[in-house]
């Protein structure tokens, strides 16, 4: 495999499977050339460019609205101008095989390599396909599932493989005594609460942690992080100050996280959202979760994931209409005060995990490369 063209946009859940994959092709392939389709101003265009030798290849697109729109129309006429760019692209780049790790910029990138009869894969990485993947699986040679469960939506899919996310492939060799000691944790068996909303925050998130200090406050024997997004850092702290003048020594409080991996491995229970990224991360680490899906997302797939993770036994969920301080306490202190099921949680989060994502996917498009020779 000499040659690999990646596509997905959008946000990082799209993105960072795309660039977890393109590490483990170097890994095997070091020679390997890597290119990138992705949209002009979307957040792929700020991080992919950072990334050693990937070769960036920008196209307008936007996604379609689920409710009849005269927008739409337009959005047909990018995508198909679209497509005629990513034809020049392909032609230009000679790739062995493409790939789309989501988002709708993956849509003309995927239908022209296969219009081209190049070997296509497209990764989904949540329970709930989205339009592109749906739409696209009946073009691609592959579809990559991340989580058990999707395959039902999927019924026009030429092939269907269980890859796991490729997310997972990355925490799974992070340092959690490394992650402990950046927190200021001492004490090695001390079990880490962490309770994070995404790289934003989440406001009704903050205003359940805000309403738990009391709480939090006589619960020694835990340590919790609680990290609130760089736009809610300071009103929160605020907040939290005048709930408690004196300061609480096992409560670390940050804007954000930037070694996450190390954090998630030293943690013992994770409250926060349900997006593909986390339940890849979760999954991989074997860690028990309380899921808050944030109902703003696409199609409303957080809750979709969240619910699929309860059911699997894995994880709890609160809606967010449901959230407040004093449920989520009690959810909180029925896993943290019963080793038995968080063990049980643990295990069956593990289950789920593929840590070896990353190599499975690498292996996939090693074969669809040589069928293409």
């Amino acid at each position: 495999m000499k040659k690999v063209m990646l596509s997905g946009g959008g946000t990082g859940g799209h993105i960072y499977p795309a660039l977890s994959i393109s590490k483990a092709i170097r890994q095997r392939f070091p020679d390997a050339e890597i290119g990138y389709i992705g949209t002009e101003n979307g957040l792929e265009a700020k991080i992919v460019p950072k990334e050693e030798d990937i070769r960036f290849f920008a196209v307008e697109i936007q996604g379609f609205r689920r409710k009849l729109s005269l927008d739409n129309l337009q959005t047909v006429a990018k995508f198909l101008r679209a497509v005629r760019k990513c034809k020049k692209y392909i032609r230009e780049f000679q790739p062995d095989v493409v790939v789309g790790t989501g988002g709708y910029v993956s849509g003309p990138s995927l239908y022209a390599a296969a219009r081209m009869g190049i070997p296509t894969l497209i990764l989904e990485p949540d329970v709930l396909p989205g339009l592109t993947t749906r739409f696209l699986s009946r073009y691609v040679d592959v579809v990559a599932i991340s989580l058990s469960g999707s395959e039902q939506y999927l019924s026009k899919a030429r092939r269907i493989i269980h890859t796991g996310n490729p997310r997972g492939t990355e925490v799974i060799h992070a340092n959690g005594k490394k992650g402990r000691k950046s927190l200021g944790v001492q004490q090695a068996d001390k079990p880490i609460v962490l309770i994070f909303g995404g790289s934003r925050g989440a406001k009704p998130l903050n205003d359940a942690v805000t309403e738990m200090i009391p709480r939090i406050r006589e619960a020694h024997h835990l340590h919790f992080v609680y990290v609130t997004g760089e736009v809610h850092y300071e009103k929160v702290t605020a907040n939290i100050k005048d709930e408690n003048e004196d300061g609480i020594p096992h409560l670390t409080i940050r804007p954000f996280i930037y070694n996450m991996p190390d954090v998630l491995a030293g943690t013992s229970l994770v409250v926060g959202r349900a997006g593909a990224s986390t339940l890849a991360e979760l999954t991989a680490l074997g860690i028990p979760s309380i899921l808050v899906p944030s109902p703003y997302v696409t199609n409303n797939h957080q809750e979709t994931n969240a619910r699929w993770l309860e059911e699997q036994g894995a994880g709890c969920m609160i809606l967010e209409k449901e959230l407040n301080g004093g449920r989520l306490w009690e959810m909180i202190r029925a896993i943290t005060d019963d080793p038995n099921r968080h063990r049980e949680m643990s295990e069956a989060a593990r289950k789920l995990g593929r840590p070896d994502a990353a190599e499975v996917i690498v292996d996939e498009l090693d074969k669809l490369s040589r069928r293409k020779h």
